[in-house]
């Protein structure tokens, strides 16, 4: 048996709902009715009563719901148990963060924390934003990190997660310094291009969260961009030491570049502020997330302690902004 398919089974139980669960558990419909038939099938009985709407428990289910909180909970004791180290991982703090926050946000961001709330022990696991959400939700992390924009929200249930927005970061055009004068700095590739010379792109891989963002900025623009994809990666950064080399226009977060831009090595390829400019760009939030303490996942209190106080922060202080390198 699978313990995923207790998580699934509770989750059920409390929502009342096949579908709704099947969302919050990330997959499919078809996938979750399945995983909790064989769950059904494992145990030897229904614990799903099919003819009611919604969804109820038989008695049996009734049963194995209270029994189910129990065993997750002596599983997840027994977990951080055998991880080793019990007292150490109590007074650690697991972070996931998409690996662009991982190297401009994060490391400026537990400075200026711990100038006000104290030293605290880290543990960082970088991934992709969906690595990411999915290690919250699978309980392999205390706290996420990530962007958020209203049109590629993250798929949390807000009655089982809380969330404190850190600051902002924009995603843009920017090319390598064609030449430097004394108050001003060229691109060598300036938007929107044209359809007689398209400028080389250096692309996101389709299923990279800045990808998406930057499929919004193409979509919503009123000023067709003429683009010739010639590069594609998942990371910032590649895409970053691309655009430093003269290969083409890469849209990259903000914070990432703000070293080259001091430097001027790279300048804004959308022409500066302006119109047309400010449509070729997104602005995301910087979220974290945890998930609310409950008696199945009581979580650490140093977490809980830390929470608290960015609370405060955020009720009494403009919140702490995006961090430049």
């Amino acid at each position: 048996m699978d313990t995923k398919w207790l998580e699934d089974f509770i989750s059920l139980a409390e929502t009342g709902s096949f579908s709704r669960s099947a969302a919050l558990r990330h997959v499919t419909q078809p996938a979750f009715s399945r995983r909790i038939q064989s769950l059904e099938s494992w145990l030897g009985t229904d614990l799903i009563d099919r003819t009611s709407y919604p969804t109820r428990l038989t008695p049996a289910g009734d049963v194995f719901y209270e029994q189910s909180l129990e065993v997750l909970g002596q599983i997840n004791n027994a977990r951080a148990l055998l991880r080793g180290k019990h007292k150490a991982a109590l007074t650690t703090i697991d972070f996931a963060v998409p690996h662009t926050l991982s190297l401009t946000y994060m490391p400026k961001w537990m400075t200026a924390l711990e100038s006000g709330f104290g030293h605290i022990s880290t543990r960082l696991i970088a991934l992709n934003v969906h690595d990411a959400v999915m290690t919250l939700v699978e309980g392999g992390c205390d706290l996420l990190l990530c962007y958020h924009h209203p049109l590629q929200p993250l798929q949390l249930d807000a009655s089982r997660y809380d969330m404190l927005t850190l600051g902002r970061e924009s995603l843009r055009a920017y090319s390598r310094c064609d030449k430097t004068t004394v108050r001003t700095t060229v691109p060598k590739f300036l938007l929107p291009g044209s359809s007689a010379a398209p400028l080389p792109f250096l692309s996101y891989t389709n299923n990279a969260y800045f990808g998406r963002m930057v499929e919004l900025i193409l979509a919503n623009t009123k000023t067709v961009l003429h683009l010739d994809k010639c590069y594609e990666t998942d990371m910032a950064e590649g895409l970053k030491m691309m655009a430093l080399e003269g290969r083409g226009v890469a849209f990259l977060p903000e914070s990432a570049v703000t070293r080259e831009i001091k430097d001027k090595r790279l300048v804004r390829a959308d022409g500066g502020s302006g119109n047309d400019s400010s449509a070729w760009e997104v602005v995301m939030e910087i979220r974290l997330y945890r998930e609310r303490p409950s008696v199945l996942h009581p979580g650490k209190p140093l977490v809980a302690r830390l929470w608290e106080y960015l609370m405060r922060r955020s009720q009494t202080e403009i919140p702490l902004k995006s961090v430049r390198k």
